[in-house]
Order: C-alpha cells, then structure tokens, then sequence
C-alpha cells in the first residue's frame, strides 16, 4: 500500500523542485533589478530620433532572443515583434516605444546623454534624448519578458512583445500595422502598455477608461498675398494681414462651432512670413496643432479651419491658401472598458487600493490608439516616475518638469519596479493557466 503512495510523492517533490526556480515579480527583482536599470541607463545615453532607432531596435531584438522568443526585425521601419510561445492560450501583446526626441538634456544626471545629430527635418545640429521616457518603457518590457520567460508556469499563451518605432511622430503603429503585423504574427486578443507621467509619484498607477488620450492633427496653411512696398500696402495683399485675422477668426471654431462639452483645442504653434521690416511678403506660413476626442469633432475641426481659411483668402481678394493635413496624425487612445477595468482591478492587488488612481483626460497623443482601431481590446495605464519627495520640492519651486523637457528625469528602480510588477501580473491575469 505504502508503494502506491511513491509516484505521487514524486511528483510533490519534482514539482517543488521546479517552482523553486520561479518566483513572485517583487522577489525576482531583489536579484535583477540591478540589470534592468543598467540597460535603462545604457538606453538613455544612447537615445536615436524617430526612424533612426537602428541601435536601439537591435538591443532589444537581443534581449528577446535571450528569453527564447521568436524575433522579427524591420516591421514598419525599425519595429520588433518578439512571440514568446507557452502552450494553448490568449495572444497578449505588450507593447513598449523606442524613439527618442530632439531636445538637449540638461538634467545633470551621471549617465545623461551627450548625443547631438542633424535634425532630419531642419538641418541644424540638435542634442537627442529620451525626454518621453520611451528609455523607461523599454527597459520595463524587458524585464517583464525576462521575468515571464523565467516563470512559465503561471501562464499558458503566446506574448507578443511589440517594441514599436516613431511614435513621437505618430506613425510608428500605422506603419507597422501597414507591414500587416497583426496578419504576419496574429491578432491579439488583449494588448496593454504603461506610460510615465511626472505627476503621479512613484509606487503609484493611474487608470482611465474611456478616452484617455486625443486625436492629434498637424496642420499647415500658407496664406497667400500679392508681395509689395510696405510704403504702398494699397499695391499689395498683405498675406501677414490675413494670418493675423485667421488666427483669431481660428478661435472662434472652437468656441463657436463645437458643442461645449466635446473637448478640443486649436493651437496656432509658429507664424512665419516676410523677410524684412518695409517688404510685404507673397506668403505667410501657419503651423497648427489640432487636438480632439472623437471622430465628428475631428473632422469639423478640420474642414472649419480650410473653410475659414478660404474665406480670409476671398476677402482679402488673394489667392486661395494651401491648407495641408499631416499624415503624421494619430487617432485618441480609447481605453477599452471591460480590458482597463479587469487590468485596475489586478493592479491594485499588487500596489494597494491607496496607490491607483483615476488618471485624468489628457489632449496629449499617443498612437498605441491606433492598435484599437484594429480591432484589438486597448488599455494603456500610467506609471508614476517621480519619487514623492522630489515631486513636492518641484512643486515649491514652481511646478513639475513635463514630459519632453530637457529637464525631465524619472527616478528608474523604484519606477521600473512598480511598472515590472504590474504589467507582469496583468499578463499573468490576462493568460491565466
């Protein structure tokens, strides 16, 4: 009798035996923390602008090779798509940034980046840096994908760790969605990502549903005159002259023509014509920023600001403007309900109920949007980056350095710590065995 006890025991012992090398997230990190934060740091002093992420694309290409991922390279430019195979199960895509952007960091920090190129779009010699803690989410991902490879246990399914190019320019996700992604790979059931925010102090989440993020649209309009002496303004059009009446005729769309309770916003960023104090110039060039929630007041937004320009344009009697959308535009990220609300649950099980918060709306952009737009279930949460004390002494000074400022700097193991333990446990939720 004792005899028929023998396979079970065996089995007690050998399935002991291998648990013990797995591992909650927390305590996996007392031993490789240390990594993750030196390849945050060697990401950071060698950040690439967006299109140009050639180095960076190959580091993390090898990272995912190392856990034993299937790698592929070059989709919609520089992206890598990471498949980490464990058994039937959901398709979860966790997706991280890897481009950097043209501002010269001045935070002081040991290991702040010295990198200076030619700015593909003007010409000029411009510092590099990873002011939108795109360095964060890739360090993150990574050790979320070395942490989920080395407990396998605990989940069954495929992860597809997505690391995406240009998002800072908003065309990252559409390119890579453009290379069909989603057909070459498969289709997530589920897809998550975190973002920093220098608001929310470290050790601390926030989570919206819902809008979360804008639509985004770039918008060029040159005005067009008839060029004279600015001593005879009766020989001429004054495209300046119309500019200045666009600008202010610009604010009244919003203010005029969209319901009060739909958000949006025009901004007039750069005015640029003539060349000298008496010329009156043939063109005046405007550059706009156009932000939105949903697809009505997008489009009305865009076609009131061509209709308005044309209109200045026929009562000056000038020539009929240009007026150019960028493609450079993204879609609002759209928090998918159920998704966000099952991921805020898990998370808070894993900070605490005193340290999730209700992430406030943003007009700011992201183009992980434009995953939803595919068809796939979308939460993207906000990972607090600034230790509480450094965050307070900011606030007497004047207010929190933002997200693209030269000043920003996150404080990375206690912010890599909390962003590896969540996202590990939403995965492990989302592809529960």
């Amino acid at each position: 009798m004792r005899h028929r006890f023998l396979p079970f025991l065996l089995l007690c012992v050998l399935t002991s035996t291998s648990l013990a090398a797995e591992s909650d997230a927390s305590t996996w990190l007392g031993e490789n923390l240390k990594s993750i934060v030196a390849l945050y740091r060697d990401l950071h002093q060698s950040p690439e602008l967006s299109n140009f992420e050639e180095k960076t694309a190959a580091k993390m290409a090898a990272e995912l090779k190392a856990i034993g991922a299937e790698v592929s390279t070059g989709i919609g430019g520089h992206g890598v798509v990471g498949l980490l195979k464990n058994g039937k199960g959901p398709l979860v895509m966790l997706r991280a940034d890897m481009d950097a952007l043209p501002v010269t960091e001045n935070t002081g920090v040991e290991y702040a980046s010295k990198v200076r190129v030619k700015n593909p779009d003007t010409g000029d010699e411009v510092g590099v840096m990873h002011a939108c803690g795109h360095d964060i989410h890739m360090a993150n991902l990574v050790g979320t994908a070395r942490f989920l490879a080395a407990n396998k246990t605990k989940w069954k399914g495929t992860i597809m760790f997505l690391f995406q190019p240009a998002e800072e320019r908003g065309t990252g996700a559409r390119k890579m969605l453009e290379d069909k992604v989603f057909e070459r790979f498969g289709k997530p059931d589920y897809a998550v990502a975190l973002h920093v925010d220098p608001t929310i102090p470290t050790g601390k989440i926030g989570v919206r549903a819902g809008y979360a993020m804008a639509n985004v649209d770039s918008v060029d309009i040159t005005v067009r005159g008839k060029g004279g002496h600015g001593a005879a303004p009766h020989t001429a059009i004054d495209p300046i002259v119309q500019a200045a009446h666009l600008i202010v005729q610009l604010q009244s769309i919003v203010s005029r023509e969209i319901n009060p309770i739909e958000p949006a916003v025009i901004t007039v960023g750069s005015i640029q014509g003539g060349s000298k104090h008496n010329i009156i110039s043939d063109t005046c060039e405007l550059k706009l920023t156009v932000r939105s929630y949903t697809d009505e007041v997008r489009e009305k937004l865009l076609s009131s600001i061509e209709r308005k320009a044309k209109a200045m344009a026929l009562a000056a009697g000038a020539p009929e403007p240009t007026v150019k959308v960028s493609e450079e535009g993204t879609p609002a990220v759209y928090n998918h309900d159920e998704l966000t609300a099952r991921v805020a649950q898990v998370i808070r099980g894993v900070v605490g109920a005193d340290n999730m918060t209700t992430a406030p709306r943003t007009m700011g952009g992201e183009d992980f949007g434009r995953y939803g737009r595919a068809g796939v279930p979308i939460t993207m949460y906000r990972l607090g980056c600034i230790k509480a004390e450094r965050l307070e002494k900011y606030m007497k000074a004047g207010g929190v350095p933002s997200l693209h400022s030269g000043v920003f700097w996150p404080d990375a193991e206690e912010t890599l710590t909390t962003g590896i333990t969540t996202l590990s446990a939403a995965a492990m939720d989302l592809m529960k065995p």
